[in-house]
């Protein structure tokens, strides 16, 4: 399409593929928007597209994303407001006309599967390296591994004696993040092996609770048994909590999604590499089979067609 439709802090710009949201700047903006500043999103990875009618003389359009293309909402798992939708575009009631064209435009270009949940992540999960404070502690993230660092101030008991804490993802089945806007909000580590307990809390730290967890997990799992994790965050030294102005979601959450994205990533690469190397053989041991062929040939126990025939499937698997 090519074209830019601007509405009230976002600007969508509509190529072939893809529709690109770029987020503006300024003191009425979320600031998660703020901090994505843009997102590249795949006709591929949307659902659907609706236009409704918004508040104070505007319309939205609104494209929705298919269950699990987008780290971010996978880990947000419905706990954002409607304010800080990145897919929402709130636009004035004289342009609802226009709205309507590009609402068609888009769904006439959403794939087959749109139906249908993504089998991986198709927009882009935040770049690390990332990292926020806590209530407790301070949260980094490389790309390859998460830090926590306790802070004597907020740390409890439990985490001090254990120690601060590094998590390679490699060693992660998903993260748990419950939005610091509601009570007992935390960002929560799952080391593959370990199931969730029940609903973590933050009781005892004095920041409350209410909204129940939100778990991402992949799907690899250890077979090796392991002890049951605490079920307070305020306890368990793979997670950190929130509070007032602590772990903001603008910071928490891109955090949250780019190690989900990651883990997901690290899960599905050797399982590739490994379904790759099952498809081949080892060229030695081919030649020896060939080899081997080639005198039951000679000595007249296989035909000429059937020796051709068995020669190709062998070299075929090289």
């Amino acid at each position: 399409m090519g074209d830019v439709l601007a509405g009230i802090q976002a600007t969508w710009e509509f190529d072939t593929d893809s529709v690109l949201i770029r987020f503006e700047r300024g003191i009425r903006t979320p600031r998660l928007f703020q901090s994505l500043r843009e997102r590249r999103v795949p006709h591929a990875a949307l659902s659907s597209v609706t236009l409704t009618p918004g508040k104070r003389g505007t319309v939205v359009l609104r494209a929705v994303p298919r269950p699990g293309a987008d780290p971010l909402l996978e880990a947000a798992a419905g706990q954002l407001k409607d304010g800080c939708d990145p897919y929402r575009l709130v636009l004035p009631a004289e342009r609802e006309t226009l709205a309507e064209y590009y609402a068609d435009e888009l769904r006439a270009r959403l794939g087959p599967d749109a139906g249908e949940p993504a089998e991986r992540f198709l927009v882009a999960a935040p770049e690390a390296p990332m990292r926020f404070k806590a209530y407790d502690g301070r949260a980094s993230f490389d790309g390859d591994r998460i830090s926590f660092r306790w802070f004597w101030t907020g740390a409890s008991s439990e985490k001090w004696k254990a120690g601060d804490q590094t998590f390679p993802v490699t060693e992660l089945s998903g993260v748990e993040w419950r939005s610091p806007e509601a009570f007992e909000g935390y960002l929560r580590l799952v080391p593959r092996g370990l199931e969730a307990t029940g609903p973590a809390t933050a009781e005892g730290t004095g920041l409350g609770g209410g909204l129940g967890s939100a778990l991402c997990t992949g799907t690899a799992q250890s077979a090796q048994p392991v002890a049951a994790r605490p079920t307070r965050a305020d306890e368990d030294p793979a997670a950190v909590i929130f509070g007032l102005g602590y772990g903001p979601v603008h910071e928490s959450l891109p955090f949250a999604a780019a190690v989900l994205e990651s883990v997901r990533r690290k899960q599905t690469a050797p399982a590739a590499t490994a379904l790759a190397s099952a498809g081949r053989r080892d060229p030695a041991d081919i030649a020896e089979r060939i080899h081997h062929l080639g005198e039951l040939h000679r000595a007249g126990l296989v035909t000429d067609d059937e020796f051709s025939a068995k020669k190709a499937q062998l070299l075929a698997e090289l």
